[in-house]
């Protein structure tokens, strides 16, 4: 328990997805090309980001911490993304898509998660344009971050899907300092919007 505490508050030498780095157009985003790989993921549907980013946090977390058909301790990964797809309305609610990196050592065969709101997701290999920003993330700078994402994308003539996109935090909650934060917007395929 403290050792995942430890690494939730410190969270250098963490494993990450790995990552083929694209040219980009812009200097104020990178491109990036994220291998296949598998994810723990749980889907909240809420209005409220903040909530729903916390509600799937603890579910993940508790499966990491043996919540699973094999009752082991995953390690802690970087970054915690969430897949966001905005609700039809502004009240509407949204579904927010947390997800941890499955580590290296369990890739090939990652313990079944023993929640049913918990489920093991398979990503395939996806380019996305990606916006850094420090600070604690929210839901307004977020929304800002994204806003200046995609008109650095247009003004570079990139294709791009405005929506779903990934918000994706490196840092605990207890790191002041130094924090690391991105958004990721799909880029489109041939012919796609």
């Amino acid at each position: 328990m403290l050792k995942a505490i430890g690494q939730a508050v410190f969270s250098t030498g963490l494993q990450n997805p790995k990552f083929t780095p694209q040219e980009s157009k812009g200097e104020d985003y990178e491109v990036r090309t994220y291998h296949a790989t598998k994810w723990a993921s749980t889907t909240v549907k809420d209005m409220d980001q903040e909530k729903a980013l916390s509600t799937g946090f603890r579910r993940l977390f508790q499966y990491i911490q043996g919540n699973n058909e094999k009752k082991v301790k995953v390690e802690m990964t970087v970054p915690v993304s969430c897949l966001i797809e905005p609700g039809a309305g502004p009240a509407c609610e949204a579904s927010f898509t947390v997800s941890f990196y499955v580590p290296e050592e369990h890739q090939a065969d990652p313990p079944k998660p023993n929640d049913p709101e918990v489920f093991i997701e398979n990503r395939e290999e996806m380019t996305v344009f990606v916006r850094t920003f420090g600070g604690f993330a929210n839901e307004q700078n977020v929304r800002e971050n994204l806003l200046k994402l995609i008109e650095s994308l247009q003004r570079d003539g990139m294709s791009f899907k405005e929506s779903p996109y990934y918000r994706a935090g490196y840092d605990s909650p207890f790191k002041l300092v130094n924090r690391r934060n991105e958004v990721w917007i799909l880029k489109a395929e041939e012919g796609e919007k």
